[in-house]
């Protein structure tokens, strides 16, 4: 990040807390860090607090804490957790840019909004995760390992033993056998997560490479006797199988699942609805008392046949916790991560003291998803 001696860019974050989400864009350290790039910071008060910071931290490091319709009205920029609705966009100036996750991957509609009020979309999840140069810009990689690691943690809670192998006057407890289905970010994280809490880890993902990635970590790699050799989509995110491959997928796992205490799933598709990587016969076919954790749950349905956001108890006694929030569960931590992430795409756009996109450049041309003609190009371009 280029260090500028004066800021000439408003960066704002509005109070997005709600039922499921505690996480802020904004935390006073990353304040000083866009100082340095030219940009400063506005915050609506008490935005911070359900992330554990209060308006005086801000103040202290920096940025301004007004009200919610003073954000709006001075910045060039807003950094979002979740994107901005209707009612908020029709608040927005034109030429304001919304930076966030902004679902355009199936949302064609919400795009058009955006473009129909003027407004320039910067949507991370366009981000090419293989550039070295977006590493630090990566925000669901971020929330992904955070989610990876609280989706052990609640499936620890919930099952009805220990996780470690434990001696006792009473006799020795086996450790918990715990499956891991979908081996990227989260479910590495998880991997680790559950290997530190002293179970015993199996884990499966449809790519090659993530074997040795399993293996690396100590856990056992999960054999379907099945070959899904082209198994990475583009840009680095797990593809969608075919039907077939679906079913023959569906049919092994199942099968295997009925040997473990706890299953925990994680292949999420941005924007897209997630495969089915454990069906109801292989819910049905688990022990009583077993527990799965499915991260990828929401409205457009999940890894597990049935899964829906929250706890539901099946007629066989498994505990399945439909679970897309986690990250938001470990809120300070998150919030540290995601506002880095946010930042650093800002931080990308400023040249020249203003917000301007380069056409030539393949990042830009990935992350500016709406109002390219509202978008200023970089001199010289």
């Amino acid at each position: 990040m280029a260090e500028t001696a004066q800021a000439t860019v408003v960066f704002g974050v509005l109070n997005e807390t709600s039922d499921h989400e505690s996480r802020v864009a904004l935390t006073p350290d990353i304040v000083a860090r866009l100082r340095k790039a030219g940009v400063s910071c506005l915050i609506e008060s008490g935005a911070g607090v359900a992330a554990n910071y209060v308006d005086e931290d801000y103040t202290k490091a920096g940025a301004e804490v007004v009200s919610a319709d003073e954000v709006i009205s001075r910045s060039d920029a807003l950094g979002f957790i979740d994107r901005p609705g209707a009612e908020l966009i029709a608040r927005l100036k034109p030429g304001t840019w919304v930076i966030g996750m902004l679902g355009s991957f199936t949302d064609a509609d919400y795009i058009a909004s955006l473009e129909q009020a003027g407004l320039v979309g910067v949507g991370i999840e366009k981000l090419p995760r293989q550039l070295s140069s977006a590493q630090s810009m990566d925000e669901m990689t971020s929330q992904n390992s955070v989610m990876g690691y609280k989706a052990v943690l609640v499936a620890a809670n919930a099952y009805g033993s220990f996780f470690p192998m434990m001696t006792t006057a009473a006799g020795t407890i086996r450790p918990a056998k715990v499956l891991i289905l979908g081996a990227g970010i989260a479910g590495l994280q998880a991997i680790g997560t559950a290997r530190r809490l002293g179970a015993v880890v199996t884990a499966y993902d449809v790519r090659p490479a993530a074997q040795g990635e399993v293996e690396s970590l100590g856990a056992k790699f999960l054999d379907l006797g099945l070959d899904f050799s082209k198994g990475q989509g583009e840009g680095g995110y797990a593809r969608q199988l075919t039907p077939e491959e679906q079913a023959a997928q569906q049919a092994a796992v199942d099968e295997k699942a009925a040997g473990f205490d706890v299953i925990i799933t994680t292949a999420k598709v941005p924007g897209r609805k997630p495969p089915m990587l454990l069906t109801k016969a292989g819910v049905d076919g688990l022990k009583r008392g077993a527990v799965i954790v499915d991260c990828a749950a929401s409205e457009l349905g999940g890894n597990v046949e049935g899964s829906t956001v929250g706890t539901q108890v099946t007629e066989g006694g498994v505990t399945i916790i439909g679970a897309p929030y986690l990250a938001s569960e470990v809120t300070n931590t998150a919030s540290n991560l995601l506002a880095r992430n946010v930042a650093d795409v800002l931080a990308h756009f400023v040249r020249d003291g203003k917000l301007a996109m380069d056409l030539n450049e393949e990042l830009d041309n990935a992350l500016v998803v709406a109002g390219r003609a509202e978008a200023p190009v970089a001199e010289g371009k």
